[in-house]
């Protein structure tokens, strides 16, 4: 029997699993997999490490009302059924916000749950779908130890001159103030960057663009997070999938009070009306706008860009200056045309492209002449959870813990 950790990665539409041989330093899973389309056309992809494609086969048929509180149990014991030789001895989940008192990775525990329950406000497509995965594994395996790791971890490290918005300081002394996300994937770039074409240059100025759905940018200097674009929500910053990114306030007060729009009606247009698929009317997705021959299809391509790269020279501002920018993420790592259209508006910082590079999605894409080293690397925040799952809890093979089985009551 080999031990392992499950890693959970709940998102609004998605599931994310992998389960990783639970020993310091194996990066590679023995299992990775998806649950995506849920709430329209639930779909499942797994692939183990040498290759096969398992195939769902749960009793749980994967219909469109499908929620998470069906589909976390029915992987949980579809897992269970294809252990091929494995023990889960511990869970890893991400969870995206954190707030003021939890900057680490944190053991599971009532108290903890209910400091989360709080935060559901302040991510409110994302909070609510960890905390149901969390519960459906307690209630499935109470012996089973879980933790959970946070999106807003990685940014602690910034001053608050960088956090800390122009609002009454007791408002900033109450907690709110700019976390900032996706940390753990630029955690996982940050530990990678040394083993890039970068090297020890790593520890110098560095922008890492995580660019998927949801999307923003994080100003490193040795390796550490110094500014984000992402701040009290992830709905700051960058334009998004379906997520407007920076608006200015006023157009807020004006939907409420001009428009009479509701709270609700609000949070649905900035969190699920706007972005790629309210620019262009068409979808959220940045494949589809580059296959689609409407006019609006590009221009929701081009704002993305413009605001991306207008963003990243404000980061360059808090860096004093730029060495390298790394993409990453669902869009950052496939489509040529972006990282292409964003380089482009950040040619008088004398970056360019390789351009037959930047077609292979190649590592690096660093034009002959460019005097910024520019990168793709793959993020894995699985990979993350995992590793510092097993920190936390020292988790080594060994027979004193139970099987998911084993641990029901």
């Amino acid at each position: 029997m080999t031990d392992v950790t499950l890693v959970l990665n709940a998102g609004s539409s998605s599931i994310k699993f992998a389960l990783f041989p639970a020993v310091e330093g194996v990066q590679e899973p023995v299992l990775r997999g998806k649950l995506s389309g849920i709430g329209s056309h639930p779909r499942f992809t797994a692939q183990t490490r040498d290759g096969t494609t398992p195939n769902w086969d749960a009793q749980l048929p994967l219909h469109p009302r499908a929620s998470h509180e069906d589909l976390i149990p029915a992987l949980f014991d579809w897992l269970e059924r294809h252990d091929d030789g494995l023990t889960i001895t511990a869970a890893g989940h991400r969870v995206v916000h954190g707030g003021r008192e939890h900057h680490g990775p944190a053991r599971v525990c009532p108290t903890l749950l209910d400091d989360l329950a709080e935060l559901i406000p302040l991510a409110p497509n994302h909070q609510p779908h960890s905390l149901v995965a969390i519960q459906c594994l307690v209630d499935a395996a109470p012996r089973l130890p879980q933790v959970v790791c946070f999106d807003t971890s990685f940014h602690r490290t910034q001053d608050s001159m960088a956090q800390t918005f122009a609002l009454p300081r007791a408002l900033s002394e109450s907690g709110i103030v700019r976390y900032g996300f996706h940390g753990l994937s630029y955690q996982y770039i940050a530990d990678r960057l040394p083993e890039t074409p970068l090297g020890t240059r790593s520890e110098g100025r560095v922008i890492v663009a995580h660019l998927g759905n949801g999307a923003s940018l994080c100003a490193m200097r040795q390796r550490r997070s110094v500014a984000t674009s992402m701040g009290f929500t992830a709905l700051e910053g960058l334009m998004m999938g379906q997520r407007c990114g920076s608006l200015d306030p006023g157009v807020l007060l004006h939907l409420l009070d001009g428009k009479g729009m509701s709270t609700t009606e609000l949070r649905h247009l900035l969190y699920e009306e706007s972005g790629l698929l309210g620019v262009s009317g068409i979808s959220n997705d940045m494949a589809e706008l580059e296959a689609h021959p409407a006019p609006e299809a590009r221009e929701a391509i081009e704002m993305f860009c413009y605001r991306a790269a207008c963003e990243m020279t404000s980061l360059a501002t808090a860096l004093g200056g730029l060495d390298s920018i790394v993409f990453t993420a669902g869009i950052g790592e496939n489509s040529a045309l972006v990282r292409h259209l964003i380089i482009q508006r950040l040619a008088w910082l004398g970056a360019t492209l390789d351009t037959d590079a930047n077609q292979r999605n190649a590592t690096s894409i660093t034009g002959k002449d460019s005097a910024l080293e520019i990168l793709v690397i793959p993020t894995d925040e699985e990979g993350i959870i995992a590793s510092e799952t097993r920190r936390l809890l020292s988790v080594q093979p060994t027979s004193s813990h139970r099987t998911i089985q084993q641990s029901r009551p």
